[in-house]
């Protein structure tokens, strides 16, 4: 490009960046200037593709085809059940085969830019992904379990207003092997990996996982659904799909998707029994409402009470908090398996909402139990460095809106 040409280019560029910001219905975010529009080109990252591509693949870099799909399985084994990630250690490989994989592929998953622990034991990651981008995974250890709390996206599109994140645009989705990788590096610091001799750890500390982190599941499906393809492969990590759960805000056509293509459980972010309260809490509910919502949850393929549908349901002082709200909740319901997970709302920098007094969340418990459903309160975790439920957000993104800002997005 020739400085001429550079020059112009810069002055157009300069100019329709000024009209974007002279447009107050335009909302600009700082990552405008850094969404990678492809992702980095190089050797192909064996973590997050599925079985079948991964020999077509070896297949492409000459490996005899009588031997594919015994070499795929090898790699899985290493990969996903031992943890490896340098080819170079996989030694019942030939030297001459893992010095070809070291020349066409990498083992990659997100940099773990740092790690906090909260006195009650949960550990939160911050990752760096492709392009420079940031998010975040949470572990919460619990009496004879463990679960990880993954993110599907860097930000998200759905602004909802009790939601950290929802402060935060989306910039793009993640790709399989940076969700999967989020398993992956969890496994790391919980040095959960089987030993080279064959054995395995008789307790397992990551027991669960939960697609409750950054950004709209739904919104990235084939990605989250690949990823978790490979969390479930029994010669992969190996987890039942009862122990993984994802969480929607209703994006109404995905979740026969969910049941159909994954199979995992399912949760709903609920949080408001009528159009009016639900509409600012969680502004999806404009283009699916209420009605529509609870219709695709009755007819959702895998109802049981073996797979009861979560109901996650944020407790906001004066906002969605009373008797009269759990009544509605009741009669919404009715009819679905289900429990309702109470959440007392976790603050954040800005934001325009205040917890419910216990009082007030346990009478609206005891109003739901009465019902016949398991109301458990949840224990707020990891409060102290920000990993509680709705909290999560890229560390360079945190205080980028002001409470005012938040406060009249969300319309109160």
């Amino acid at each position: 490009m020739t400085p001429t040409t550079l020059n112009e280019y810069k002055k157009r560029f300069s100019n329709f960046r000024q009209q974007l910001l002279m447009k107050p219905s335009l909302p600009v975010t700082q990552d405008l200037l850094t969404i990678p529009r492809t992702l980095p080109s190089g050797p192909v990252n064996l973590i997050g593709i599925s079985r079948p591509l991964m020999r077509k693949k070896l297949l492409e870099i000459g490996t005899p085809e009588k031997q594919v799909k015994m070499r795929a399985a090898q790699l899985w084994q290493w990969i996903y059940q031992k943890g490896e990630r340098n080819f170079s250690n996989m030694t019942n490989l030939s030297k001459n085969y893992r010095e070809l994989l070291s020349e066409n592929f990498i083992l990659e998953v997100p940099k773990v830019i740092s790690k906090q622990c909260s006195k009650d034991g949960t550990r939160k990651y911050l990752l760096q992904i492709a392009g420079g981008h940031e998010v975040e995974a949470v572990y919460i250890p619990e009496e004879g379990r463990g679960t990880l709390c993954i993110s599907s996206q860097v930000g998200c599109t759905l602004t909802c207003s009790f939601c950290h994140t929802g402060t935060q645009k989306l910039v793009r989705n993640l790709t399989p092997g940076e969700i999967v990788g989020q398993v992956l590096i969890a496994r790391d610091d919980l040095g959960e990996w089987e030993n080279l001799n064959g054995t395995n750890n008789q307790t397992r500390l990551l027991s669960n996982v939960v697609l409750m982190g950054m950004g709209e599941p739904l919104y990235n499906f084939e990605s989250v659904r690949d990823a978790l393809k490979i969390v479930m492969d029994p010669e992969g990590i190996c987890l039942s799909r009862k122990r993984i759960t994802l969480s929607t805000s209703g994006v109404v056509p995905g979740i026969s998707r969910t049941a159909d293509e994954i199979g995992c459980l399912l949760a709903v972010s609920f949080h408001g029994t009528t159009d009016e309260i639900r509409d600012k809490l969680v502004p999806i509910n404009k283009k699916w409402n209420i009605e529509a919502l609870i219709r695709a949850l009755k007819d959702y393929p895998r109802l049981s009470n073996s797979e009861r549908i979560t109901f996650e349901y944020v407790m906001i002082k004066d906002v969605n908090d009373s008797e009269l709200d759990a009544f509605r909740l009741v009669k919404l319901i009715s009819g679905i398996p289900a429990k309702i997970n109470l959440i007392p709302f976790n603050e954040w920098p800005g934001s325009p909402y205040k917890r419910s007094e216990w009082s007030q969340i346990k009478k609206f418990a005891e109003i739901i139990h009465r019902a016949g459903y398991a109301s458990p309160i949840r224990t707020p975790r990891g409060e102290d460095i920000m990993a509680a439920c709705g909290q999560l957000k890229s560390e360079t993104e945190r205080k980028r809106k002001s409470k005012k800002e938040i406060t009249l997005e969300a319309g109160i």
